[in-house]
Protein backbone atom coordinates (compact mmCIF):
# COMPACT_ATOMS: atom_id res chain seq x y z
CA UNK A 1 0.00 0.00 0.00
CA UNK A 2 2.81 2.38 0.99
CA UNK A 3 4.69 1.64 -2.22
CA UNK A 4 1.60 2.58 -4.27
CA UNK A 5 1.24 5.87 -2.38
CA UNK A 6 4.90 6.70 -2.97
CA UNK A 7 4.47 5.97 -6.67
CA UNK A 8 1.38 8.21 -6.95
CA UNK A 9 3.17 11.01 -5.06
CA UNK A 10 6.20 10.76 -7.32
CA UNK A 11 4.03 10.94 -10.43
CA UNK A 12 2.19 13.99 -9.07
CA UNK A 13 5.46 15.77 -8.30
CA UNK A 14 6.77 14.96 -11.76
CA UNK A 15 3.59 16.33 -13.34
CA UNK A 16 3.79 19.55 -11.30
CA UNK A 17 7.48 20.08 -12.08
CA UNK A 18 6.92 19.49 -15.79
CA UNK A 19 3.99 21.89 -15.82
CA UNK A 20 5.91 24.67 -14.09
CA UNK A 21 7.93 26.83 -16.51
CA UNK A 22 11.01 28.75 -15.47
CA UNK A 23 11.32 32.50 -16.03
CA UNK A 24 12.81 33.32 -19.44
CA UNK A 25 16.37 34.54 -19.09
CA UNK A 26 17.36 37.37 -21.43
CA UNK A 27 20.91 38.78 -21.39
CA UNK A 28 22.70 41.87 -22.64
CA UNK A 29 24.30 39.74 -25.34
CA UNK A 30 20.81 38.94 -26.66
CA UNK A 31 20.12 42.65 -27.15
CA UNK A 32 23.52 43.20 -28.76
CA UNK A 33 22.73 40.33 -31.14
CA UNK A 34 19.48 42.03 -32.15
CA UNK A 35 21.34 45.28 -32.91
CA UNK A 36 24.05 43.38 -34.78
CA UNK A 37 21.43 41.68 -36.92
CA UNK A 38 19.96 45.04 -37.90
CA UNK A 39 23.46 46.34 -38.68
CA UNK A 40 24.19 43.40 -40.98
CA UNK A 41 20.89 43.84 -42.81
CA UNK A 42 21.40 47.60 -43.08
CA UNK A 43 24.84 47.13 -44.66
CA UNK A 44 23.43 44.51 -47.03
CA UNK A 45 20.60 46.85 -48.06
CA UNK A 46 23.07 49.76 -48.55
CA UNK A 47 21.39 52.57 -46.66
CA UNK A 48 22.91 56.05 -46.69
CA UNK A 49 24.52 57.26 -43.44
CA UNK A 50 21.64 59.67 -42.60
CA UNK A 51 19.00 56.98 -43.15
CA UNK A 52 21.11 54.49 -41.18
CA UNK A 53 20.97 56.86 -38.20
CA UNK A 54 17.18 56.62 -38.28
CA UNK A 55 17.35 52.81 -38.45
CA UNK A 56 19.37 52.78 -35.23
CA UNK A 57 17.62 55.49 -33.24
CA UNK A 58 13.95 54.52 -33.23
CA UNK A 59 14.31 50.79 -32.38
CA UNK A 60 16.74 51.60 -29.57
CA UNK A 61 14.34 54.19 -28.16
CA UNK A 62 11.54 51.60 -28.29
CA UNK A 63 13.65 49.16 -26.26
CA UNK A 64 14.70 51.89 -23.84
CA UNK A 65 11.11 52.96 -23.16
CA UNK A 66 10.28 49.38 -22.14
CA UNK A 67 13.14 49.10 -19.64
CA UNK A 68 12.50 52.62 -18.30
CA UNK A 69 8.98 51.70 -17.15
CA UNK A 70 8.86 51.46 -13.34
CA UNK A 71 12.67 51.71 -13.27
CA UNK A 72 14.52 53.09 -10.26
CA UNK A 73 17.49 53.99 -12.46
CA UNK A 74 16.27 55.14 -15.88
CA UNK A 75 13.80 57.89 -16.79
CA UNK A 76 11.39 57.69 -19.71
CA UNK A 77 12.08 59.92 -22.70
CA UNK A 78 8.43 60.96 -22.86
CA UNK A 79 8.29 64.73 -22.96
CA UNK A 80 12.06 64.90 -23.49
CA UNK A 81 12.17 63.95 -27.18
CA UNK A 82 10.24 66.17 -29.59
CA UNK A 83 6.71 64.80 -30.02
CA UNK A 84 7.16 61.67 -27.91
CA UNK A 85 4.42 60.99 -25.37
CA UNK A 86 1.77 58.42 -24.40
CA UNK A 87 4.05 55.42 -23.95
CA UNK A 88 1.82 52.53 -22.75
CA UNK A 89 2.12 52.14 -18.99
CA UNK A 90 3.38 48.87 -17.59
CA UNK A 91 1.37 47.03 -14.95
CA UNK A 92 4.02 45.72 -12.57
CA UNK A 93 1.70 42.82 -11.68
CA UNK A 94 1.12 41.70 -15.27
CA UNK A 95 4.13 39.37 -15.29
CA UNK A 96 5.89 41.13 -18.16
CA UNK A 97 9.55 40.26 -18.68
CA UNK A 98 10.82 43.73 -19.55
CA UNK A 99 14.06 42.55 -21.13
CA UNK A 100 12.12 40.22 -23.38
CA UNK A 101 9.60 42.94 -24.26
CA UNK A 102 12.44 45.38 -25.00
CA UNK A 103 14.00 43.11 -27.61
CA UNK A 104 10.59 42.44 -29.16
CA UNK A 105 9.89 46.18 -29.40
CA UNK A 106 13.33 46.72 -30.96
CA UNK A 107 12.79 44.05 -33.61
CA UNK A 108 9.27 45.21 -34.42
CA UNK A 109 10.32 48.81 -35.06
CA UNK A 110 13.46 47.71 -36.93
CA UNK A 111 11.37 45.61 -39.30
CA UNK A 112 9.58 48.70 -40.58
CA UNK A 113 12.85 50.52 -41.30
CA UNK A 114 14.74 48.02 -43.45
CA UNK A 115 14.24 46.40 -46.85
CA UNK A 116 15.24 42.79 -46.13
CA UNK A 117 12.43 42.08 -43.67
CA UNK A 118 12.67 38.31 -44.23
CA UNK A 119 16.18 38.23 -42.73
CA UNK A 120 15.00 39.97 -39.56
CA UNK A 121 11.86 37.85 -39.38
CA UNK A 122 14.00 34.71 -39.53
CA UNK A 123 16.07 35.97 -36.59
CA UNK A 124 12.93 37.02 -34.71
CA UNK A 125 11.03 33.79 -35.28
CA UNK A 126 13.92 31.68 -33.97
CA UNK A 127 13.82 33.69 -30.74
CA UNK A 128 10.03 33.52 -30.51
CA UNK A 129 10.13 29.74 -30.82
CA UNK A 130 12.79 29.47 -28.13
CA UNK A 131 11.03 31.82 -25.69
CA UNK A 132 7.62 30.27 -26.21
CA UNK A 133 9.05 26.86 -25.46
CA UNK A 134 10.65 28.13 -22.26
CA UNK A 135 7.57 29.87 -20.86
CA UNK A 136 4.61 30.44 -23.15
CA UNK A 137 2.58 32.55 -20.70
CA UNK A 138 5.45 34.92 -19.90
CA UNK A 139 6.34 35.13 -23.57
CA UNK A 140 2.82 36.07 -24.66
CA UNK A 141 2.27 38.77 -22.04
CA UNK A 142 5.74 40.23 -22.68
CA UNK A 143 5.22 40.14 -26.43
CA UNK A 144 1.89 41.92 -26.07
CA UNK A 145 3.46 44.76 -24.13
CA UNK A 146 6.53 44.99 -26.38
CA UNK A 147 4.30 45.31 -29.45
CA UNK A 148 2.21 48.02 -27.79
CA UNK A 149 5.31 50.12 -27.17
CA UNK A 150 6.55 49.43 -30.70
CA UNK A 151 3.26 50.64 -32.18
CA UNK A 152 3.51 53.89 -30.23
CA UNK A 153 7.10 54.46 -31.38
CA UNK A 154 6.14 53.70 -34.99
CA UNK A 155 3.34 56.27 -34.90
CA UNK A 156 5.74 58.86 -33.49
CA UNK A 157 8.35 57.88 -36.07
CA UNK A 158 5.82 58.27 -38.86
CA UNK A 159 5.52 61.97 -38.13
CA UNK A 160 9.22 62.86 -38.49
CA UNK A 161 8.81 64.07 -42.11
CA UNK A 162 10.77 61.14 -43.56
CA UNK A 163 7.96 60.04 -45.90
CA UNK A 164 7.48 63.59 -47.15
CA UNK A 165 11.17 63.96 -48.01
CA UNK A 166 10.98 60.86 -50.23
CA UNK A 167 8.96 62.81 -52.78
CA UNK A 168 10.91 66.08 -52.77
CA UNK A 169 13.08 67.12 -55.76
CA UNK A 170 16.62 65.86 -56.30
CA UNK A 171 19.55 68.17 -55.69
CA UNK A 172 20.05 70.51 -58.64
CA UNK A 173 23.56 70.59 -60.07
CA UNK A 174 24.79 73.84 -61.60
CA UNK A 175 28.23 73.03 -62.95
CA UNK A 176 28.69 76.57 -64.23
CA UNK A 177 28.45 78.02 -60.71
CA UNK A 178 31.97 78.11 -59.18
CA UNK A 179 32.36 76.34 -55.87
CA UNK A 180 29.04 74.50 -56.00
CA UNK A 181 29.07 70.75 -55.39
CA UNK A 182 29.12 68.44 -58.41
CA UNK A 183 28.83 64.62 -58.63
CA UNK A 184 32.21 62.87 -58.50
CA UNK A 185 33.71 59.78 -60.14
CA UNK A 186 33.45 56.90 -60.62
CA UNK A 187 29.65 56.62 -60.29
CA UNK A 188 28.75 60.34 -60.51
CA UNK A 189 25.82 59.75 -58.15
CA UNK A 190 23.18 62.35 -57.36
CA UNK A 191 23.50 64.18 -54.06
CA UNK A 192 22.32 61.87 -51.26
CA UNK A 193 19.49 63.01 -48.99
CA UNK A 194 19.40 66.73 -49.94
CA UNK A 195 16.36 67.28 -47.70
CA UNK A 196 17.58 65.47 -44.57
CA UNK A 197 17.79 68.79 -42.74
CA UNK A 198 13.98 68.81 -42.85
CA UNK A 199 13.67 65.66 -40.73
CA UNK A 200 12.22 66.35 -37.28
CA UNK A 201 14.93 66.56 -34.64
CA UNK A 202 14.62 64.65 -31.37
CA UNK A 203 16.47 66.89 -28.92
CA UNK A 204 17.69 69.89 -30.91
CA UNK A 205 15.40 72.88 -31.26
CA UNK A 206 16.02 72.86 -35.02
CA UNK A 207 18.41 71.50 -37.63
CA UNK A 208 20.25 74.82 -37.72
CA UNK A 209 20.54 75.30 -33.95
CA UNK A 210 24.28 74.64 -34.06
CA UNK A 211 25.03 76.03 -37.48
CA UNK A 212 28.83 76.01 -37.91
CA UNK A 213 31.07 78.89 -38.88
CA UNK A 214 30.48 79.79 -42.52
CA UNK A 215 32.55 77.84 -45.04
CA UNK A 216 35.60 79.56 -46.50
CA UNK A 217 34.48 81.30 -49.74
CA UNK A 218 35.47 79.51 -52.92
CA UNK A 219 38.41 81.14 -54.69
CA UNK A 220 41.07 80.08 -57.17
CA UNK A 221 43.31 82.96 -56.15
CA UNK A 222 46.51 81.26 -55.06
CA UNK A 223 46.81 83.61 -52.10
CA UNK A 224 43.26 82.97 -50.86
CA UNK A 225 42.46 80.93 -47.74
CA UNK A 226 40.37 78.53 -49.81
CA UNK A 227 43.09 77.77 -52.35
CA UNK A 228 45.59 77.20 -49.53
CA UNK A 229 43.24 74.55 -48.13
CA UNK A 230 42.99 72.93 -51.55
CA UNK A 231 46.78 72.78 -51.85
CA UNK A 232 47.09 71.38 -48.32
CA UNK A 233 44.92 68.39 -49.27
CA UNK A 234 46.78 67.96 -52.55
CA UNK A 235 50.18 67.97 -50.83
CA UNK A 236 49.03 65.61 -48.08
CA UNK A 237 47.88 63.14 -50.71
CA UNK A 238 51.17 63.36 -52.61
CA UNK A 239 53.11 62.65 -49.41
CA UNK A 240 50.92 59.62 -48.62
CA UNK A 241 51.16 58.36 -52.20
CA UNK A 242 54.95 58.58 -52.08
CA UNK A 243 54.98 56.68 -48.79
CA UNK A 244 52.74 53.95 -50.21
CA UNK A 245 54.97 53.66 -53.26
CA UNK A 246 58.08 53.21 -51.09
CA UNK A 247 56.25 50.65 -48.98
CA UNK A 248 55.38 48.62 -52.07
CA UNK A 249 58.97 48.77 -53.30
CA UNK A 250 60.50 47.64 -50.02
CA UNK A 251 59.07 45.94 -46.94
CA UNK A 252 61.50 47.93 -44.81
CA UNK A 253 59.39 51.02 -45.51
CA UNK A 254 56.18 50.92 -43.46
CA UNK A 255 52.77 51.83 -44.82
CA UNK A 256 52.14 55.50 -43.94
CA UNK A 257 50.12 55.83 -40.76
CA UNK A 258 47.89 58.44 -42.42
CA UNK A 259 46.91 55.85 -45.02
CA UNK A 260 45.99 53.31 -42.33
CA UNK A 261 43.90 55.91 -40.51
CA UNK A 262 42.07 57.01 -43.66
CA UNK A 263 41.17 53.48 -44.73
CA UNK A 264 40.11 52.42 -41.23
CA UNK A 265 37.60 55.28 -40.93
CA UNK A 266 36.43 55.27 -44.56
CA UNK A 267 32.90 54.08 -43.67
CA UNK A 268 31.53 54.87 -47.14
CA UNK A 269 28.66 52.53 -48.13
CA UNK A 270 28.72 53.97 -51.65
CA UNK A 271 32.17 52.79 -52.71
CA UNK A 272 31.89 51.41 -56.23
CA UNK A 273 34.27 49.02 -57.94
CA UNK A 274 34.66 48.77 -61.72
CA UNK A 275 35.58 45.51 -63.43
CA UNK A 276 35.47 45.75 -67.19
CA UNK A 277 31.99 46.91 -68.09
CA UNK A 278 30.66 46.01 -64.64
CA UNK A 279 30.29 48.40 -61.70
CA UNK A 280 29.13 47.22 -58.30
CA UNK A 281 28.90 48.53 -54.73
CA UNK A 282 31.37 47.36 -52.11
CA UNK A 283 29.78 46.57 -48.75
CA UNK A 284 31.07 48.81 -45.96
CA UNK A 285 30.13 50.19 -42.56
CA UNK A 286 28.56 53.62 -42.26
CA UNK A 287 29.90 56.07 -39.64
CA UNK A 288 26.77 55.23 -37.62
CA UNK A 289 27.48 51.50 -37.67
CA UNK A 290 31.12 52.11 -36.70
CA UNK A 291 30.17 54.09 -33.58
CA UNK A 292 27.39 51.66 -32.69
CA UNK A 293 30.11 49.02 -32.95
CA UNK A 294 32.29 51.01 -30.54
CA UNK A 295 29.31 51.22 -28.18
CA UNK A 296 29.11 47.43 -28.24
CA UNK A 297 32.83 47.17 -27.52
CA UNK A 298 32.45 49.40 -24.46
CA UNK A 299 29.44 47.44 -23.21
CA UNK A 300 31.24 44.13 -23.54
CA UNK A 301 34.44 45.40 -21.94
CA UNK A 302 32.57 46.73 -18.89
CA UNK A 303 30.22 43.74 -18.74
CA UNK A 304 27.30 46.18 -18.83
CA UNK A 305 24.00 44.65 -17.78
CA UNK A 306 20.96 44.56 -20.06
CA UNK A 307 19.53 47.91 -18.97
CA UNK A 308 22.82 49.80 -19.22
CA UNK A 309 23.46 48.26 -22.64
CA UNK A 310 20.11 49.51 -23.94
CA UNK A 311 20.78 52.91 -22.36
CA UNK A 312 24.22 53.19 -24.01
CA UNK A 313 22.92 52.23 -27.46
CA UNK A 314 19.96 54.59 -27.15
CA UNK A 315 21.86 57.66 -25.99
CA UNK A 316 24.56 57.18 -28.64
CA UNK A 317 22.09 56.58 -31.47
CA UNK A 318 20.11 59.71 -30.56
CA UNK A 319 23.32 61.73 -30.82
CA UNK A 320 24.15 60.18 -34.19
CA UNK A 321 20.65 60.92 -35.47
CA UNK A 322 20.81 64.57 -34.41
CA UNK A 323 24.33 64.94 -35.81
CA UNK A 324 23.30 63.88 -39.29
CA UNK A 325 20.34 66.24 -39.36
CA UNK A 326 22.52 69.17 -38.27
CA UNK A 327 25.38 68.30 -40.60
CA UNK A 328 23.20 67.61 -43.65
CA UNK A 329 21.32 70.84 -43.09
CA UNK A 330 24.62 72.69 -43.50
CA UNK A 331 25.87 70.53 -46.36
CA UNK A 332 23.03 71.42 -48.67
CA UNK A 333 22.94 75.08 -47.64
CA UNK A 334 26.64 75.73 -48.27
CA UNK A 335 26.83 73.23 -51.19
CA UNK A 336 30.62 73.24 -51.14
CA UNK A 337 32.50 71.48 -53.92
CA UNK A 338 34.74 68.50 -53.08
CA UNK A 339 38.58 68.62 -53.34
CA UNK A 340 38.52 66.04 -56.13
CA UNK A 341 36.52 68.30 -58.43
CA UNK A 342 38.62 71.42 -57.75
CA UNK A 343 41.96 69.66 -58.09
CA UNK A 344 40.98 67.79 -61.27
CA UNK A 345 39.67 70.93 -62.94
CA UNK A 346 42.38 73.36 -61.87
CA UNK A 347 45.55 71.61 -60.68
CA UNK A 348 45.95 67.96 -61.72
CA UNK A 349 43.43 66.22 -63.95
CA UNK A 350 44.83 62.79 -63.06
CA UNK A 351 44.70 63.24 -59.28
CA UNK A 352 42.58 60.86 -57.23
CA UNK A 353 41.93 60.99 -53.50
CA UNK A 354 43.03 58.06 -51.37
CA UNK A 355 39.39 57.43 -50.47
CA UNK A 356 36.50 57.46 -52.90
CA UNK A 357 34.61 60.74 -52.56
CA UNK A 358 31.12 60.28 -51.03
CA UNK A 359 28.13 61.58 -53.04
CA UNK A 360 27.17 64.72 -51.15
CA UNK A 361 28.53 68.25 -50.55
CA UNK A 362 31.76 68.82 -48.65
CA UNK A 363 31.01 71.16 -45.75
CA UNK A 364 30.96 70.13 -42.91
CA UNK A 365 32.57 66.71 -42.49
CA UNK A 366 29.87 64.24 -41.42
CA UNK A 367 32.33 61.87 -39.77
CA UNK A 368 33.80 64.76 -37.77
CA UNK A 369 30.37 65.80 -36.48
CA UNK A 370 29.09 62.28 -35.76
CA UNK A 371 32.31 60.99 -34.21
CA UNK A 372 32.79 63.97 -31.91
CA UNK A 373 29.19 63.85 -30.70
CA UNK A 374 29.30 60.07 -30.19
CA UNK A 375 32.55 60.32 -28.24
CA UNK A 376 31.10 63.02 -25.97
CA UNK A 377 28.04 60.88 -25.17
CA UNK A 378 29.96 57.65 -24.67
CA UNK A 379 32.34 59.45 -22.31
CA UNK A 380 29.41 60.37 -20.07
CA UNK A 381 28.45 56.69 -19.90
CA UNK A 382 31.79 54.91 -19.59
CA UNK A 383 34.12 57.68 -18.43
CA UNK A 384 37.05 59.61 -19.85
CA UNK A 385 40.31 57.85 -20.78
CA UNK A 386 38.35 54.69 -21.59
CA UNK A 387 40.94 52.64 -23.48
CA UNK A 388 39.59 50.12 -25.98
CA UNK A 389 40.50 48.01 -28.98
CA UNK A 390 38.35 48.85 -32.00
CA UNK A 391 37.77 45.66 -33.96
CA UNK A 392 34.54 46.81 -35.63
CA UNK A 393 36.12 46.88 -39.10
CA UNK A 394 37.46 43.32 -39.04
CA UNK A 395 34.46 42.00 -41.06
CA UNK A 396 35.54 44.38 -43.83
CA UNK A 397 39.11 43.14 -43.94
CA UNK A 398 40.69 45.83 -41.76
CA UNK A 399 42.86 45.28 -38.65
CA UNK A 400 42.15 46.38 -35.09
CA UNK A 401 43.19 49.79 -33.82
CA UNK A 402 43.91 50.78 -30.22
CA UNK A 403 42.57 53.97 -28.65
CA UNK A 404 43.16 55.58 -25.26
CA UNK A 405 39.69 57.18 -25.18
CA UNK A 406 36.55 57.81 -27.20
CA UNK A 407 37.74 61.37 -27.82
CA UNK A 408 41.05 60.10 -29.22
CA UNK A 409 39.15 57.84 -31.62
CA UNK A 410 36.91 60.72 -32.68
CA UNK A 411 39.90 62.98 -33.31
CA UNK A 412 41.48 60.32 -35.52
CA UNK A 413 38.21 59.79 -37.40
CA UNK A 414 37.99 63.52 -38.11
CA UNK A 415 41.59 63.79 -39.34
CA UNK A 416 41.07 60.73 -41.54
CA UNK A 417 38.94 62.82 -43.89
CA UNK A 418 41.89 65.08 -44.77
CA UNK A 419 44.23 62.10 -45.12
CA UNK A 420 41.70 60.50 -47.44
CA UNK A 421 41.56 63.61 -49.63
CA UNK A 422 37.80 64.08 -49.33
CA UNK A 423 37.55 67.07 -46.94
CA UNK A 424 39.34 70.34 -46.31
CA UNK A 425 40.68 71.29 -42.89
CA UNK A 426 37.88 73.80 -42.22
CA UNK A 427 35.20 71.15 -42.76
CA UNK A 428 36.97 68.87 -40.30
CA UNK A 429 37.75 71.40 -37.58
CA UNK A 430 34.41 73.18 -37.74
CA UNK A 431 32.68 69.80 -37.94
CA UNK A 432 34.36 68.82 -34.66
CA UNK A 433 33.04 72.00 -33.01
CA UNK A 434 29.58 71.32 -34.43
CA UNK A 435 29.59 67.75 -33.10
CA UNK A 436 30.81 68.85 -29.67
CA UNK A 437 28.05 71.47 -29.45
CA UNK A 438 25.41 68.89 -30.32
CA UNK A 439 26.81 66.41 -27.81
CA UNK A 440 27.00 68.98 -25.02
CA UNK A 441 23.42 70.07 -25.66
CA UNK A 442 22.10 66.49 -25.55
CA UNK A 443 24.03 65.84 -22.34
CA UNK A 444 22.57 68.95 -20.72
CA UNK A 445 19.00 68.43 -21.91
CA UNK A 446 18.35 64.67 -21.77
CA UNK A 447 17.78 63.30 -18.28
CA UNK A 448 17.96 59.55 -18.77
CA UNK A 449 19.35 58.65 -15.35
CA UNK A 450 17.35 59.28 -12.16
Amino acid sequence: MKSKLYTIAAVCLLFISCGKQEKIVVSASDFRAAVDTVSEIMIHDIFSPPVASRIYAYPNIAAYEVIAQNSKTYSSLQGQLNGLDSIPTLDSKAGVNQKLAAIIAHMEVSKQLIFSEDALEKFRDSLYKKWEGENSKEFEVSKEYGLKVAERIKKWMGKDNYKQTRTLPKFSVFASQPGRWQPTPPAYMDGVEPHWGEIRTMVLDSASQFKPTAAIPFSLDKKSAYFKEVMEIYNISLKISEGLKKSEESKSNPVPEESKVAVFWDCNPYVTVSQGHMMFAKKKNTPDAHWIGITKIACVKTNADFEKTVYAYTKTSIGIFESFISCWDEKYKSNMVRPETVINQNIDENWKPLLQTPPFPEYTSGHSVVSTCSAALLTTIFGDNFAFVDDSEIPFGLPKRNFTSFKAAAKEAANSRMYGGIHYRAAVENGVVQGQNIGDFIISKLKMLK
